[in-house]
């Protein structure tokens, strides 16, 4: 049994960290709070600008002037995987499920003979993929220093994926990230990204628009916002979904120390008692004897 001097030492050192979690989970409540409004005042958006497009995109997919990020390179070869986690860790399984998604989805493609790239968003996600797809990456986005996503980030990312598409670096691209459903539940999801798909939910209202000048000039011009937009939703759920998972891994962590406490401190107790019951009895048994 351990002596008293280190269950004391380590009921403190368990009492610390308590306390550094609990921090954390009321920073990261904080946080979530602002991230999740962010997200949802985001999707309205999102969402108003994938309807224009699948209206515009059916119109025009079919033609023979279909603007190249619509229509595809013709072929699927070479696939460009976009994978969106978090620049720390603290956060349970999230940085773990996006990644998991990921290398399933390259395994996958490896499996059918197809080519894989990867960019990776954020520093925890390149961390976890470098062990068995390092080969595959071909470039890391530092959002590190980053204090408050923007658009502009977004359209960053957006800008080198177009880029490298027109340069024929690739034929598809995806992004996997964590879509925010509640502080205990974050879905990860996989969107494609090129060819660009705009598909809008089953029942909803797509107006009808006459577009002057025609749907491929306009489609031509929205098409890179577009695509924008989709890396922009999809960071701004990652960071709701971080903010989620650390809540909720940090207050998990948090109720542990405190159960660990709670019996180091039962311990402590019952060594301190024999303790002290074996000084009586040397006491008493000493009396006796003289």
């Amino acid at each position: 049994m351990p002596n008293l001097k280190d269950l004391k030492t380590r009921i403190d050192s368990v009492k610390s960290t308590r306390k550094i979690t609990k921090a954390m989970q009321m920073v990261a409540a904080a946080k979530l709070r602002r991230a999740q409004e962010a997200a949802e005042a985001g999707r309205p958006y999102a969402d108003r600008m994938n309807a224009v497009m699948a209206n515009l995109a059916g119109a025009s997919a079919s033609a023979d002037n279909a603007p190249k990020l619509l229509a595809g390179s013709g072929d699927d070869q070479v696939h460009l995987l976009v994978v969106a986690t978090s620049e720390r860790g603290l956060c349970g399984g999230f940085n773990s499920s996006i990644a998991k998604l990921a290398r399933a989805r390259a395994k996958e493609l490896i499996d059918a003979g197809k080519t894989v790239k990867i960019i990776t968003v954020g520093k925890k996600g390149r961390e976890q993929l470098k062990r068995d797809l390092s080969d595959k990456m071909i470039n890391h986005v530092d959002l590190s220093e980053v204090k408050k996503l923007g658009y502009v980030h977004a359209s960053d990312i957006a800008t080198d994926i177009i880029a490298r598409f027109n340069a024929e670096e690739f034929d598809v691209a995806t992004i996997f990230y964590n879509k925010f459903e509640s502080v205990m539940n974050q879905i990860p999801t996989k969107l494609q990204l090129i060819p660009a798909k705009f598909e809008t939910e089953e029942g909803a209202d797509v107006p009808l628009y006459e577009y002057e000048p025609s749907e491929t000039e306009i489609l031509a011009d929205l098409l890179p916002r577009a695509l924008s937009t989709q890396v922009f939703t999809a960071l701004l759920e990652n960071g709701a979904s971080e903010q989620g998972a650390r809540m909720s891994a940090m207050d998990n962590a948090t109720r542990n120390a405190g159960d660990m406490i709670d019996k180091l401190t039962i311990v402590y107790n019952r060594s301190r008692q024999a303790a002290i019951t074996n000084e009586l009895i040397e006491i008493i048994s000493g009396a006796e004897a003289l």
